[in-house]
């Protein structure tokens, strides 16, 4: 029997390689692509990228032609390189650095050898292309951006790196892909499909006819287009209105969760980086690491709240019920939480929830939280309830929006205070400062701009995106799926009438914002800044916040502006809200005195003292540049 088992397995073994190789070589001959290298060409088709629209179908974002010039390094002969650097206006040193670059990739792959030539450039150099033998043109397209605004939207094209190509094989030296914004984000949707064409070559190298008849040739697929929720009058507009100042506006339509309008400032033409100039208008971009326009303010930038969250403070507190509508707290001007500590306020008098928010009283607000931590039996079950709520509309965590940046802030726990106060100790006036929306409480733009659309649904929220439409394809579910807050529907409308006397009162805090026959609910804040260089502390001008949503009944958008350095909530973010808001209901401005004083407005000179406070500690340019600055959060002394 042994005898006849080790014969068998040698002829079992023999016909399965046999069979494997008639297959491989016969039946299926797509591998001799790459045995027949030498003798094959591969020519890639590479699709337009889909084309970019706004809500309204505004044309956004369309495509150039663009030439590269590849090279395969294997396959020079004999070039004149001298005639060829003055063809294409580059150095002797440029040549032989790319020639080195370019072997490095791959001796007998095509890759870059330089990119995006314009109709002129590739004019000139297509006359005498049979001149330098190894050389040839690869036509791409380019974006052509028709708006000036929303780069930080956008993101931007460009070339794939080493370790891009190693993770994905559908990527070659040269290919583009999208970065930042929803070129990122959407990439595999945008790119569409590239094309391949097997050439067949003779002994001279020349090419004689499509290989196997174009037996594996495949078509390219153009990338599909998108239609974004962005209303790009409204985005242009706010851009406008934040010249020479640095912050963001984040606009919401509450009922949906589409971003309206995302606004950072200082902000930069999408066009500069397209193009030859792409990687030198980067880098200066990159290396302004104090005005940061690379830097997208309404989704990565983290304040203090400020007075807005006084919202949150008062839904908790009615939720809890350690308060109603009618309970009321003697305002002297500030709070005293301690021996030697006194939180100020404007204020004086009753104040209850109506007027508290409308005159934006701290006194009501610290008491509001106290009881609301002080109703349960230790402070870190009560922190935990609290932070529950207030996560409860999106808050201290990352909204999960389709773009590829984001920052989550901070809703402080137990957790946080027990590594601060790890022998015990804090009670509720402890952190008092988190009823105002100071203390330990980090927010971005976005997530303010979401807890409005919280306010203003009654308490839900859909999960802020960019996309509207995907030509072809459908909206991830996650986008549709409605969000509940833990406050029962029937508090926020106390808190909804408080808001819209903000407006409407004589002594409401935005009561010289009020725009005729429109009914906006609002809420201004001023959150204290200080930044920290070298180990000292510098004070600056308070940041100004303002939050609203509009109409009072069915609203149609939720906003939140932060303008940097804006001294307090009605100076300038509340007039460029009000504003925006305007735009976007009435497609019209009644008031131009606002509007003439935001768009003429400026902040530069207090950019300036920050700018001359960095440089009098790093004198050095190389050192201003690696140098960071931290806002730190202290107690708020006055909040309007």
């Amino acid at each position: 029997m042994r005898k006849i088992i080790l014969p068998l397995i040698i002829i079992i073994t023999a016909i399965i390689l046999i069979a494997r190789i008639f297959y491989l070589q016969v039946i299926n001959d797509s591998l001799k692509l790459q045995s027949e290298n030498n003798a094959i060409k591969k020519v890639f088709d590479f699709p337009e990228r889909g084309y970019i629209y706004d809500r309204n179908g505004k044309l956004l974002v369309a495509n150039q032609p663009s030439y590269d010039i590849m090279v395969v390094p294997r396959e020079m002969k004999n070039i004149d390189t001298l005639d060829l650097c003055n063809l294409l206006n580059i150095t002797k040193e440029d040549f032989i650095k790319k020639i080195k670059k370019a072997i490095v990739y791959s001796p007998r792959l095509p890759s870059v050898f330089l990119s995006q030539l314009n109709k002129k450039e590739y004019a000139a150099f297509q006359e005498k292309e049979r001149k330098f033998e190894g050389f040839y043109t690869q036509k791409r397209a380019l974006r052509d951006y028709q708006v000036k605004e929303g780069a930080n939207i956008f993101g931007f094209i460009t070339q794939v790196n080493e370790g891009i190509i190693a993770k994905n094989p559908y990527y070659n030296s040269g290919d583009l892909i999208g970065r930042q914004g929803v070129e990122q984000e959407y990439e595999e949707i945008l790119r569409g499909v590239k094309g391949i064409k097997y050439l067949l070559r003779d002994k001279h190298n020349k090419i004689i006819g499509p290989y196997k008849n174009g037996k594996f040739d495949t078509i390219s697929q153009q990338g599909k287009d998108l239609t974004l929720t962005i209303d790009s009058e409204l985005q242009k507009y706010g851009t406008d209105l934040m010249i020479n100042k640095r912050g963001g506006i984040v606009a919401i339509e509450p009922k949906t969760g589409e971003i309206l309008a995302l606004v950072s400032a200082p902000t930069y033409d999408p066009a500069l980086l397209v193009g030859r100039q792409r990687s030198k208008n980067y880098t200066e971009l990159y290396y302004d690491s104090i005005a940061k326009p690379l830097y997208d303010r309404g989704l990565l930038a983290q304040y203090p709240p400020g007075s807005p969250f006084k919202i949150i403070t008062g839904l908790i507190g009615l939720q809890e019920e350690v308060i109603d509508e009618e309970t009321g707290f003697v305002c002297h001007r500030g709070f005293s939480y301690g021996r030697g500590a006194f939180m100020k306020c404007h204020d004086a008098g009753i104040s209850k929830l109506n007027n508290g928010i409308y005159q934006s009283c701290n006194t009501y607000f610290a008491n509001v939280f106290k009881r609301s931590i002080d109703k349960y039996p230790n402070p870190s079950m009560s922190i935990d309830k609290w932070a529950e709520h207030v996560k409860s509309f999106g808050l201290g965590e990352f909204l999960g929006t389709d773009l590829p940046i984001g920052a989550k802030g901070l809703i402080p726990t137990s957790k946080t205070y027990q590594r601060a106060y790890p022998n015990g100790g804090w009670r509720s006036t402890t952190i008092i400062s988190n009823s105002i929306g100071q203390g330990e409480i980090l927010t971005t733009p976005l997530q303010l701009a979401n807890m409005m659309a919280v306010v203003a649904n009654k308490g839900y929220y859909y999960t802020p995106h960019i996309v509207k439409n995907i030509k072809g394809s459908e909206l991830d579910k996650k986008y549709t799926t409605k969000h509940e807050s833990t406050i029962d529907p029937k508090y926020f409308e106390p808190m909804i009438e408080g808001l819209a006397n903000v407006y409407n009162s004589p002594g409401g805090t935005a009561r010289t914002l009020k725009v005729k026959d429109m009914e906006i609910c609002g809420k201004t804040g001023t959150a204290e800044n200080k930044i920290r260089v070298a180990g000292k502390t510098y004070q600056l001008k308070d940041h100004s916040i303002f939050v609203a949503f509009a109409p009072k009944e069915n609203p149609t958008i939720a906003i939140a502006v932060f303008v940097e350095n804006g001294y307090w909530g009605t100076r300038w973010a509340g007039p460029i809200a009000t504003l925006m808001v305007e735009k976007y209901i009435n497609k019209k401005i009644t008031r131009k005195d606002l509007e003439t004083r935001m768009l003429n407005g400026s902040l530069q000179d207090e950019y300036k003292k920050i700018e001359n406070i960095i440089r009098q500690r790093f004198p050095e340019p190389s050192k201003v540049e690696d140098s960071t600055t931290k806002t730190i959060a202290r107690k708020e002394e006055v909040v309007n």
